[in-house]
């Protein structure tokens, strides 16, 4: 029985840029329905553009001190392996506005990305729940924790029984002219970002 995938190549780890945990302390978040992603012919785990809808928009969320974590677990299935994603951060706020953006959190799906400590990586910014989108599913608030000063701890992850067929997908957006780089994939991001 002939395997679906093989493996093609190799890595080692590198003493000139070893790689960098954790991510930056900011995440963009948008809803599933409103931007259009395109996909790299040739790979189907690079996204090279980012289409709004309409008027639709890229919500920033910034952080502080580590405040934003990403997790991507294999988890085996009947056909074939599938990826639960998880976003963990944290509002250190409380008002009416952040409750609504909460519930339709939970509600609505949305997309999210993460930006890597680690630059020296053709996935230094990465999307998660491109296929299923990301559903808020822990939203804790305890007013007396000081560490977040009454605020909240969250958990994005993947609708029940909805994993993603991939792993977390790494954007890289060429400018107008030339190549994609960190930098063209960051300002193509962040011309979507509401203002």
């Amino acid at each position: 029985m002939s395997i679906y995938n093989k493996i093609n190549a190799g890595f080692k780890l590198g003493t000139d840029e070893p790689i960098t945990s954790g991510i930056e302390d900011v995440i963009y978040i948008f809803n599933q329905d409103d931007i259009t992603l395109t996909y790299d012919i040739a790979n189907p785990l690079i996204v090279t553009g980012l289409t709004a809808i309409s008027t639709a928009k890229v919500y920033k969320f910034e952080g502080t001190n580590n405040s934003f974590g990403t997790t991507s677990k294999l988890a085996k299935t009947q056909v074939g392996p599938r990826y639960t994603e998880e976003i963990d951060f944290n509002i250190a706020g409380l008002s009416v506005d952040i409750k609504t953006q909460l519930m339709a959190m939970g509600y609505g799906r949305v997309c999210a990305i993460a930006v890597n400590n680690y630059k020296s990586s053709d996935s230094a910014v990465e999307l998660f729940g491109a296929v299923n989108g990301l559903i808020l599913t822990d939203a804790e608030r305890n007013a007396a924790d000081e560490t977040l000063d009454g605020g909240y701890k969250l958990k994005l992850t993947n609708p029940d029984k909805l994993k993603e067929p991939y792993p977390p997908r790494a954007i890289s957006i060429a400018p107008t002219s030339g190549s994609a780089t960190y930098a063209s994939t960051i300002a193509a991001i962040e011309a979507l970002v509401a203002a």
